[in-house]
């Protein structure tokens, strides 16, 4: 899957910095997504075929009632207070290899185990934390179930789990059926039974289940969304948010991922692979799931012609890719709508040239702010049509970036601070930033921009994950500093 031998792409969190899983475990984890119905599942007791038939007559999906809450909602529910954060990684791949240095660099936080099925790897991350001047931390490496030991261990508080998206969701439900707080990378997990599942498990389980969505902690979208809610940019219209990153030779690279799971995400699903990064941002602008809500999506999707033409241009005959049919949409647009009326727009593309780009713009009655390259126009501020300097607007950056003003790390800086705020939030005592609702939230374009690009853009239903708490407004990333 992923080695660290690659360069580490700029920008947001590369989804290839993921930890190691066997080829086996990859393969039978995702067989039942091979099918008519791509493994989706059901929503609220109807299956996929269902939802495909209501989007093939134009219309929003059916069986998209909410289920029935079997435990309490989590929304405001803070973490039990400690003195010091006990953690156990699983996935110890370019992402998870590198993100346990953030870790180790805050006070209060213990690294007590390691797990990866590739040994060298486990036992590389051990070692750093020896070296960070802890207690060596457990191993398991046996094989690609040993992660589930590491779950049960009674001296863990929260699970992080940086491992392919084949195998995000059964290790999230394993690290709460455990009594574990649970941090999965992007996306959370791929089908709606799934999200719907976590959800549940939080409310059971009283265990929080979060996306750590490190471009929410960027620089330039914490000071955007200060300035949102203070009002700069008046009544909120729209926004916008993208991975737009060109990664075909990282998804050929014999190296970059331990095996070709990435790329076989491209022979299963149509739609949007990896919302969370443009999503996450605009969602917290724009207060979702704290006083407004996504309802609706509609995808539209190019044909998939860029990973065969880069194969066909790099790939020596008989190299295993060449057994692969891609049907990934080479760019997809989404266009989101909330129950204010508000439209978000999201763009996915991997698999053709083009700059790195989150797009992350956001626009209301006095005014718009577009990033790549960085931008703003304000009223009363300006008045001449020219885009202005977003660094004039440097005293709204948020009380983080204020603090930890060179942050180290990757990404900007922003994964430290994203994991500094984790932290800080568990060992006092608080309610995270974002939580079980916001995690699906975010990840349920994955499922049904395919079915809407399969349905030539037929608008499908996003569901109130929520079950109505979002009417009522509450903290977010938008935080105020705590007192220690």
């Amino acid at each position: 899957m992923n080695d660290a031998t690659a360069q580490q792409p700029q920008g947001g969190a590369e989804e290839g910095n993921e930890g190691s899983m066997s080829r086996r475990s990859v393969l039978r984890t995702t067989a039942g997504v091979a099918g008519a119905g791509i493994g989706l599942g059901a929503i609220g007791g109807v299956g996929a075929a269902g939802i495909a038939r209501a989007a093939e007559s134009g219309s929003a999906a059916a069986g998209t009632a909410v289920p029935e809450r079997q435990g309490r909602t989590m929304a405001g529910v803070p973490f039990e207070g400690r003195s010091t954060v006990r953690v156990g990684i699983i996935g110890l791949g370019n992402r998870g290899g590198s993100m346990i240095d953030l870790y180790l660099a805050l006070p209060g936080v213990q690294v007590v185990a390691v797990c990866d099925p590739v040994k060298a790897k486990a036992e590389a991350a051990a070692a750093k934390v020896v070296q960070a001047g802890q207690p060596a931390p457990a191993v398991y490496a046996k094989d690609e179930d040993d992660y589930e030991n590491l779950c049960k261990r009674g001296d863990i508080d929260f699970v992080y789990v940086a491992t392919p998206w084949d195998v995000h969701f059964v290790m999230a439900k394993t690290a709460m059926l455990n009594g574990k707080h649970v941090g999965v990378e992007c996306p959370v997990a791929m089908r709606l039974d799934e999200l719907w599942a976590l959800v549940d498990l939080s409310e059971r389980t009283r265990r929080h289940c979060m996306q750590l969505e490190n471009c929410c902690y960027g620089r330039n979208e914490m000071r955007v969304l200060r300035m949102a809610h203070a009002g700069k940019f008046g009544q909120l219209l729209h926004g916008a948010g993208a991975y737009n990153h060109d990664l075909r030779g990282l998804m050929f690279s014999p190296t970059y991922y331990e095996g070709p799971w990435r790329r076989l995400w491209h022979t299963r699903l149509r739609g949007d692979l990896y919302p969370n990064h443009g999503f996450g941002p605009v969602a917290n602008y724009m207060d979702v799931n704290r006083g407004d809500r996504v309802v609706s999506i509609s995808s539209f999707g190019t044909p998939a012609l860029g990973l065969a033409e880069y194969r066909a241009a790099n790939m020596p005959p008989g190299d295993p890719s060449w057994k692969e049919s891609y049907i990934e949409s080479d760019r997809t647009i989404s266009m989101v709508r909330t129950a204010k009326g508000r439209v978000i727009r999201l763009e996915h593309d991997v698999s053709t040239p083009h700059p790195y780009s989150r797009i992350n713009s956001l626009g209301g009655t006095k005014g718009v702010f577009e990033d790549y390259p960085t931008r703003i126009y304000l009223e009363p501020d300006h008045d001449d049509d020219q885009w202005k300097d977003f660094g004039a607007y440097a005293d709204w950056d948020h009380w983080l970036w204020k603090e930890h003003a060179n942050p180290p790390g990757g990404h900007g800086g922003m994964d430290y601070i994203m994991v500094f705020r984790l932290m800080q939030c568990m060992r006092l005592g608080l309610v995270p930033d974002f939580d079980v609702y916001d995690a699906a939230t975010w990840t349920a374009p994955v499922p049904l921009s395919h079915l809407s690009v399969k349905a030539n853009g037929a608008p499908l239903e996003i569901p109130d994950f929520t079950r109505g708490e979002w009417r009522k407004a509450r903290s977010g990333v938008d935080s105020e500093k705590p007192a220690e």
